[in-house]
């Protein structure tokens, strides 16, 4: 059996360690020996930052991703539909109508309307 030895914590120190090492590890020299192989072989300080964490980079992803969205759907709106619209009036093979040419002009006839005619019944009253 191994030997232990007594440090000395504060009290919610102790606690806060105690809790951690419960959900974590086995035991409490397990919890204590992976913390210090981790900043071992990483060759950090427990005081340094690590950096920005998992939700500050996933935020700033979305933020990306939107404006590459963004501007794919501009580029989709001003470039790719324009020209894909001229290209398919290019290749449209549809007869153009035909209109009549302007070099005669017809005649057109015109009815001679009467404008007053007699009245029809006998009698001239006014």
């Amino acid at each position: 059996m191994d030997s232990f030895i007594g440090i000395r914590f504060k009290k919610e120190t102790a606690k806060r360690f105690q809790e951690f090492s419960r959900t974590h590890f086995k035991s409490h020299t397990e919890a204590m020996a992976t913390m210090l192989d981790f900043f071992f072989y990483n060759e950090i300080s427990p005081k340094e930052k690590l950096g920005p964490t998992g939700r500050t980079i996933e935020a700033s992803l979305k933020k990306r991703i939107n404006a590459v969205i963004a501007i794919m759907r501009d580029m989709e709106k001003s470039q790719t539909k324009p020209t894909v619209a001229m290209l398919e009036s290019l290749f449209q093979t549809e007869e153009p109508k035909k209109k009549p040419l302007i070099l005669e002009k017809k005649i057109i006839e015109e009815k001679n309307e009467v404008r007053f005619r007699e009245k029809l019944n006998g009698s001239n009253e006014l």
